[in-house]
C-alpha cells in the first residue's frame, strides 16, 4: 500500500490556487514530495533547465577527455527479475510491465558538469544527490487544456530502415499502444473531452555512445472544474507515470516492486514547474543517483509477454548513455 505524502499535496494544492509559483519533484513511490520556490531553488543550489524555466548560470569547463564505464549486472542476475515479471504476464495480472535496474557506473565528470553539458529537453540537479537529463514530458497545463506525451519504444538508429523497423515491431508496437491506451484513460481521470492527438512520432535522440529513435504520441483534454489549479490533486490522482510503471497500474506496482532489487526512490517520479497559471512536468528518466563516492545509472524499459530476455537486456544497457556531444 503506498504511503502517500497527503500533507504535501495538499501544500501543493494551496500554492497553485493562489497561484504562486513553485517547483516540485515527487519520487516513484510518492511518499517524498518536495515543494521549492524560486528562493529556496537558488539557495540549495538546485538547478533547473526546463524549456520554459531556468535558473542556471554560465558554467566553465575545463577540457578534458571525458571517462565513462558501466559495470552492468550479469545477464544471469538480470534475468531472475525478468522471469519473475514474465511469470506474472503468463498469468495474466499485467499485461506491460516496466522493468528497472541499476547499474554501476565510474566517470572523471561531476554530477554539475554532467548536467551543464547533457543536451535534454529537461534537467534538473540535486547536489550530492542526483541528475536527469530527461527527453520525456509528463503533464502540461496551459490554460486549462492538459497534455500528455507518453514515450514508449526505442532502437538504436543505426539499424538499417530503423524507422520502419519500430514503428512495425510487434513487441514495440504493443508496448506503445498500451501505454497510449493506459495514459488515456488516466488523462480521463482529471480531464473532460480527452483525444489522441497524434500517434507514434519519432524522436532522434543523440548520444555519446549510441543514437537511439524513441516513439511518442500526444493526447489531450480540458481539466475538469474540480482539478483546475489543484495541481498537488491533479498529481496525486495520475501518479503513478503509467510510461515507467505498466498496466494495470495497482498489480503491476506490486510485480515491480517483487522483481526489482533496489529501491527506485526518486527515478521514475516527476518533477515540474508551476508558474502561477501554467504547469510544465516530465518523468525523471536517464537518472544517475549519488550515493556518497558513487554513482548509479538508471534504466529499463517495457516487458510484454512479447519479450525476449537478450533484447530487453541490451536495451537497458543501451540506455545507460550522457546525451553529450
Amino acid at each position: 500500500m503506498l504511503k502517500i505524502n497527503e500533507q504535501k499535496f495538499s501544500e501543493m494544492d494551496e500554492l497553485s490556487l493562489q497561484k504562486v509559483p513553485f517547483f516540485f519533484v515527487i519520487d516513484f513511490l510518492m511518499e517524498k514530495v518536495l515543494i521549492f520556490s524560486q528562493e529556496d531553488l537558488d539557495a540549495q543550489k538546485i538547478l533547473v533547465d526546463f524549456p520554459n524555466f531556468k535558473n542556471i548560470q554560465p558554467f566553465t569547463f575545463e577540457p578534458k577527455e571525458v571517462s565513462w564505464k558501466s559495470f552492468p549486472q550479469p545477464k544471469e542476475d538480470y534475468q531472475k527479475g525478468f522471469e519473475i515479471v514474465q511469470n506474472h504476464l503468463k498469468l495474466g495480472d499485467s499485461y506491460l510491465i516496466n522493468y528497472t535496474c541499476e547499474t554501476p557506473i565510474e566517470t572523471n565528470l561531476s554530477l554539475e558538469e554532467i548536467f551543464y553539458q547533457s543536451e535534454a529537453k529537461y534537467k534538473v540537479l540535486l547536489p550530492e544527490n542526483f541528475t536527469f537529463f530527461s527527453p520525456e514530458t509528463f503533464v502540461e497545463i496551459k490554460n486549462q487544456e492538459i497534455f500528455t506525451h507518453p514515450m514508449k519504444g526505442t532502437i538504436e538508429a543505426s539499424v538499417p530502415n530503423a524507422i520502419n523497423e519500430l514503428k512495425n515491431s510487434v513487441k514495440e508496437k504493443a508496448e506503445h499502444y498500451t501505454v497510449v491506451d493506459l495514459l488515456r484513460n488516466d488523462l480521463s481521470m482529471v480531464a473532460d473531452w480527452v483525444k489522441l492527438d497524434e500517434f507514434q512520432r519519432i524522436d532522434f535522440l543523440k548520444t555519446r555512445n549510441k543514437n537511439l529513435y524513441a516513439m511518442s504520441s500526444e493526447i489531450s483534454g480540458k481539466v475538469k472544474p474540480e482539478f483546475q489549479n489543484k495541481i498537488g490533486s491533479l498529481m496525486k490522482t495520475l501518479l503513478p507515470a503509467g510510461s515507467i510503471l505498466g498496466a494495470p497500474k495497482p498489480k503491476t506496482l506490486e510485480i515491480i516492486l517483487e522483481a526489482e532489487t533496489y529501491e527506485r526512490g526518486f527515478y521514475t517520479g516527476v518533477c515540474g514547474y508551476f508558474d502561477g497559471e501554467s504547469l510544465d512536468s516530465c518523468v525523471m528518466i536517464r537518472f544517475i543517483q549519488q550515493n556518497g563516492e558513487n554513482l548509479t545509472f538508471r534504466s529499463g524499459g517495457g516487458i510484454t509477454h512479447l519479450s525476449k530476455l537478450a533484447d530487453e537486456y541490451q536495451e537497458m544497457k543501451n540506455k545507460i548513455y550522457v546525451p553529450i556531444h
